[in-house]
């Protein structure tokens, strides 16, 4: 893959049974502004049948996106084993779900961002899937809300590369907007 690095979307959906799924997805972005309006690109299994959080959000239309940090980077890496659709994959990685305040599925407790968000549209592309929703909620941890600003350094925010690959934000700069 050439679009490097990539953030993760790291997607709670609760099923039809009640059971809280978690997932990372590296394709994943800001939609719109306005309406607030993440997407994030689920694919389907090899044999075109759709993985669990597709399945879930056909029951529960709502999901929470969280943002990985560096120090929950194994935890999430634990979440993407297939386990099978009974098991949370919160209580697989020793998570601890919080209840979110608009939306169904639960929260990340240690998770340092979250959007809890609305399903919109869900457009099958490919062997794939392009998901947006609605943002109705964003919780921001007091450890990394600075003067009305995300520290970087506190959120310390993983990315996505090429196969057993990530990133960090952690060498950064910054170039000024020119003025036309």
């Amino acid at each position: 893959c050439l679009v490097l690095p990539r953030p993760f979307a790291w997607v709670a959906t609760l099923s039809a049974d009640g059971v809280a799924s978690l997932a990372p997805f590296s394709y994943f972005t800001i939609a719109s502004v306005a309406p607030p309006t993440l997407l994030f690109c689920p694919a389907n299994h090899p044999d075109g049948s759709a993985k669990d959080t597709l399945r879930n959000l056909d029951a529960c239309p709502e999901f929470v996106v969280h943002c990985v940090s560096e120090e929950l980077a194994a935890a999430m890496n634990q979440t993407a084993a297939p386990y099978p659709p009974a098991i949370s994959e919160f209580a697989a990685a020793g998570l601890t779900m919080t209840p979110s305040s608009l939306v169904r599925p639960p929260r990340v407790a240690e998770a340092k961002a979250a959007f809890e968000c609305r399903l919109t549209e869900r457009i099958a592309v490919g062997d794939g899937n392009v998901v947006l929703g609605e943002v109705g909620a964003i919780h921001v941890s007091e450890a990394v809300y600075v003067d009305g600003y995300v520290d970087l350094d506190a959120l310390a925010p993983i990315g996505r590369l090429v196969g057993d690959g990530y990133v960090r934000t952690t060498d950064r700069f910054a170039i000024g907007r020119p003025q036309g």
